[in-house]
C-alpha cells in the first residue's frame, strides 16, 4: 500500500483540537433549517393521546413531501460541500475501490459464470465461458450496468432452468422491493415473451425446463412504495404464456393469509416445497409431490413458532434444518410419508455453537458461528464427521455449496482487514487452494482486529470486536465508529469493506458489537432483544460505548455510533436516551416511529421482533417508551447528526426518517447540526450504484471527522 499522510494530519488536527473540540465543532447556528409545517394529527391509544404532527410527511406522492425534501436536502449539501477535505476523501475510496473484484465461479448448463466489476463499475456484470475452456474466454452475458442511464437499475436473483438453457432473471428499479422477471434464451441473451411485472420479496424456482414459482402481493391502493402489503401469494408461471394465466399456488384464501411466502422445488424436480410466515421470525412449512399431478399439499410443520426449511431430498428421504427444540439448529431426517416433528431423527444433532447447512458433492456441510466467526465441519448423509475444514484464518467463509455431481466447490474468506478471497475446495480429498486474492491498495499487516466481551447493564457478556491501525495509541483521542444492528436474529460476522478500510487508513477505529436480537447465540440470544425485552438491545449498544470509551479507545468527543435499518432505530433510540455519550450519530433508513411502523408495505410482519401499539396498553407503553420519534424532546443537545434515507425505499418508508429529522431540527438545543440527507431514486440499499455508495461514504466520514472538531486535511 502507498503511503499517506491523510491519516497522520487526522490525528495531529485531533490532538491539536482536543481542549476545546466543542468549541471547535461546526457552528450549527448558522443553519437556517426549512420550516416543517405542523398539523394537528392526534391519534389515540388505550385512552391516551398522541400527536403526530408531521404526519402529512409520510405522503410519499404529494408535492409537499417533494418540496420538503427539496429544501432539506439544499440546506444538508450546502452544510456538507463547505468541509475542505470531503473531495479529498471521496478521491480516496474511489481510488480504493477502484480494483477488480470477482465472485466464485459456478456451472449452469453448457456454461460457467461468474460475476465481476472492473473496479468502479456501479453493479457487477455477469460474465460466462464454455466450461472445460479457459477462463481468459469468458464474455459478458449480462450487464446491469446498461439496464439504466444512471446505474440505478440493478439486478437481483438468477435463476436457470434445470438444463441450464433459459435464465429467469429479477430486476429493481431505484432500488425498489417491487421487481420485474426477465426471461432469456441464454444462447441468444434475447427475451423470450413477456416481462414480468409486480412481483415482491419473491425467489425464482424452476420446475424442469417449463416453468417456475415466484411469489407477490397484490398490487395495493395507492403508494406502491408505502401502501400496507400483507397477504403474500405463490404463483407458477408457464414459459410461453401470459402472467395475467399464471395459476395461484398458494394463499388463494384468507385462510392461507400470510406475509411472506416462498416456493422451492427440489434439485430432482419430486417436491414443492412451501415456507409460509406471519412474521419474519418462524414458518409454517408445507410439501407436495410434484410426480402426482392430483397430489395436495401436506403439512410439515403446523405452527410459525419455529424455523425449518428443507436442505435436500434423496428420493423420498427429507433432510430438514430446524430449531425446533434446538436453538442453535440441527439436521433431521425422514420420509415424505411421515414428514412431521414426531418421525424425525437427528442427523446432526444441536451443538453450543448457531449451525447454517448447505450441500454440495453428496456431502453436507455445516457452518458453526463461534463468537461470531465460523467453523466448518463437512458430514455425510448419516451424519458421519469427515473432517473440520481447515480455513485459512479467523474470519467469515461463504459458499460452501454445489450441485450433487461437483467434485469440487468454491468459498470465499474474510474479516475486517482481509478483502474477500475466493478458494477452491476438493469435496472428496478436502484440501483447499487459493483461487482468486484481490489486487488493493490496502495492505492487512498494517492493521489488527481484536475480539473483546464487555459487560452489559444486566450483566450479559456481549463480544465486540474493535479493528484498527497498528500503533494506535490508546489515549482517548481516537475518531471511532460503533456499528450495530441487533435484531432479526441477523448476525454480524467479520467482513471486509472498502469503506471501512478508508476510515482506519484515516487513524480511525472500528468498532463491531454483537448485540442481543441478533442470531450470534441462536434463537434464545435473538429473542433476548425483543418485544418487552427491547431495552436490552439499546442497552447492550450503550454498554459497548462506555466500554470503548473506558478503555481509551476513544471518548465522548470522538465517538459515532452507526447503523442501518433496524440499526437505525438503534441509533435512534440510543442518541435519545444518552445524548451525552456519543458525539455523532448517523441513523441510516432507520424505523424510527414505533407506533405506526406496522402501517407500512410489509412492516406488520416486524411485529415478532418490536409487537405493535395495538396489541395490549403495556406494549403500547413499552414502545412509547423508547421510540424515537416520541423521545426527541426540547431543551436537549442531541449529538450531531445525518440522517440518511433513499426516497424510493419502500422496505422502511423513508417518513420516518422525515419525521424523526423534523422533530430534531425543531427541538435541539445547543450548536450540533440535524441535517437529513434523501437520496433520490434510491431505496434501502441493495442494489446501489458504486457512485452514489462513494458519495453517501464521503459525506458521512466528512460529517462525523467535522463534527469531531477536525477542521484542516491536506490532500491524500
Amino acid at each position: 500500500m502507498k503511503k499517506t499522510v491523510f491519516g497522520a494530519i487526522i490525528l495531529a488536527a485531533i490532538i491539536g483540537c482536543n481542549q476545546n473540540p466543542k468549541k471547535e465543532t461546526a457552528a450549527a447556528s448558522k443553519i437556517t433549517y426549512p420550516t416543517t409545517k405542523k398539523v394537528d394529527t392526534t391519534d389515540v391509544y388505550f385512552g391516551k393521546e398522541i400527536k403526530d404532527p408531521y404526519r402529512w410527511l409520510e405522503d410519499d406522492r404529494s408535492e409537499e413531501t417533494k418540496a420538503w425534501v427539496k429544501e432539506e436536502n439544499k440546506v444538508t449539501f450546502a452544510y456538507l460541500n463547505q468541509i475542505p477535505y470531503k473531495d479529498s476523501i471521496k478521491e480516496r475510496l474511489a481510488k480504493l475501490w477502484n480494483y477488480e473484484k470477482v465472485g466464485a465461479p459456478f456451472k449452469e448448463g453448457d456454461y460457467t459464470y461468474f460475476y465481476k466489476n472492473d473496479g468502479l463499475q456501479n453493479q457487477y456484470v455477469l460474465y460466462r465461458y464454455k466450461t472445460g475452456e479457459d477462463a481468459t474466454t469468458a464474455e459478458v452475458f449480462l450487464d446491469p450496468n446498461k439496464f439504466s442511464k444512471e446505474g440505478t437499475t440493478s439486478l437481483g436473483n438468477v435463476s436457470f432452468s434445470k438444463n441450464g438453457k433459459i435464465l429467469a432473471y429479477s430486476i429493481s428499479e431505484g432500488g425498489s422491493d417491487w421487481r420485474k422477471i426477465i426471461i432469456i434464451d441464454v444462447e441468444t441473451k434475447k427475451a423470450i415473451e413477456d416481462t414480468l411485472v409486480d412481483v415482491k420479496f419473491s425467489g425464482i424456482s424452476w420446475k424442469g425446463n417449463e416453468g417456475f414459482y415466484y411469489s407477490s402481493y397484490d398490487k395495493p391502493k395507492g403508494s406502491e412504495l408505502s401502501a400496507k402489503t400483507d397477504h403474500h401469494k405463490l404463483y407458477y408461471h408457464k414459459l410461453n404464456t401470459a402472467q395475467k394465466n399464471d395459476k395461484l399456488v398458494f394463499g388463494a384464501t384468507e385462510d392461507e393469509k400470510y406475509r411472506y411466502v416462498g416456493g422451492s422445488v427440489t434439485e430432482d424436480d419430486r417436491y414443492l416445497l412451501v415456507s409460509a410466515s406471519i412474521t419474519t421470525s418462524g414458518n409454517k412449512l408445507f410439501i407436495k409431490d410434484l410426480k402426482n399431478p392430483n397430489s395436495k399439499f401436506v403439512t410439515v410443520v403446523a405452527n410459525a413458532e419455529n424455523d425449518t426449511y428443507l436442505i435436500d431430498n434423496k428420493d423420498d428421504k427429507l433432510f430438514f434444518v430446524t430449531n425446533i427444540n434446538a436453538p442453535n439448529k440441527k439436521i433431521v431426517t425422514t420420509t415424505f410419508d411421515k414428514p412431521t416433528p414426531e418421525n424425525w431423527k437427528d442427523v446432526i444433532p444441536e451443538t453450543k455453537n448457531v449451525l447454517t447447512a448447505s450441500t454440495a458433492g453428496g456431502y453436507l456441510f455445516a457452518e458453526y458461528m463461534q463468537d461470531a466467526v465460523s467453523k466448518v465441519k463437512q458430514y455425510d448423509y448419516n451424519g458421519k464427521l469427515i473432517r473440520e475444514v481447515k480455513l485459512p484464518g479467523i474470519g467469515s467463509v461463504g459458499g460452501f455449496s454445489a450441485k450433487p455431481e461437483e467434485k469440487e466447490l468454491y468459498f470465499s474468506f474474510t474479516n475486517y482487514v482481509t478483502p474477500g478471497t475466493i478458494y477452491k475446495y476438493a469435496i472428496e480429498e478436502g484440501t483447499s487452494t487459493l483461487f482468486r486474492t484481490p489486487k488493493i491498495d490496502f495492505n492487512p499487516n498494517n492493521f489488527e482486529s481484536k475480539q473483546v466481551f464487555y459487560t452489559s447493564k444486566d450483566g450479559t457478556k456481549v463480544p465486540m470486536i474493535i479493528t484498527y491501525k497498528k500503533g494506535t495509541e490508546l489515549n482517548g483521542k481516537n475518531p471511532t465508529i460503533l456499528y450495530g444492528y441487533g435484531g432479526f436474529n441477523v448476525s454480524l460476522t467479520p467482513s471486509f469493506s472498502i469503506a471501512n478500510a478508508v476510515w482506519m487508513e484515516q487513524g480511525g477505529v472500528y468498532a463491531v458489537a454483537n448485540l442481543r436480537g441478533g442470531g450470534e447465540y441462536g434463537k434464545k440470544w435473538h429473542k433476548a432483544g425483543t418485544q418487552m425485552q427491547k431495552q436490552n438491545v439499546f442497552d447492550d449498544f450503550i454498554a459497548a460505548g462506555e466500554y470503548l470509551i473506558k478503555n481509551n479507545y476513544t471518548s465522548s468527543d470522538y465517538l459515532a455510533i452507526r447503523g442501518g435499518s433496524n440499526g437505525g432505530l438503534l441509533v435512534g433510540a440510543t442518541m435519545t436516551q444518552r445524548p451525552d455519550l456519543i458525539k455523532v450519530a448517523l441513523p441510516a433508513v432507520g424505523v424510527l416511529d414505533m407506533l405506526r411502523y406496522h402501517t407500512f408495505t410489509a412492516g406488520a410482519g416486524w411485529a415478532y421482533d418490536y409487537g405493535t401499539a395495538e396489541d395490549s396498553k403495556e406494549m403500547f407503553n413499552y414502545l412509547l417508551n423508547y421510540s424515537p420519534v416520541h423521545n426527541v424532546k426540547k431543551d436537549v443537545e442531541y449529538p450531531a447528526t445525518l440522517v440518511t434515507t433513499g426516497d424510493h425505499d419502500d422496505r422502511v418508508v423513508p417518513a420516518h426518517s422525515f419525521k424523526f429529522a423534523a422533530e430534531l431540527q425543531a427541538k435541539q438545543t445547543g450548536n450540533n447540526p440535524v441535517l437529513i440527507r434523501i437520496e433520490t431514486n434510491a431505496g434501502h440499499g441493495a442494489g446501489t450504484p458504486v457512485s452514489k455508495t462513494i458519495e453517501q461514504y464521503a459525506d458521512i466520514y466528512s460529517f462525523t471527522l467535522w463534527n469531531m472538531g477536525i477542521k484542516t486535511l491536506n490532500e491524500i
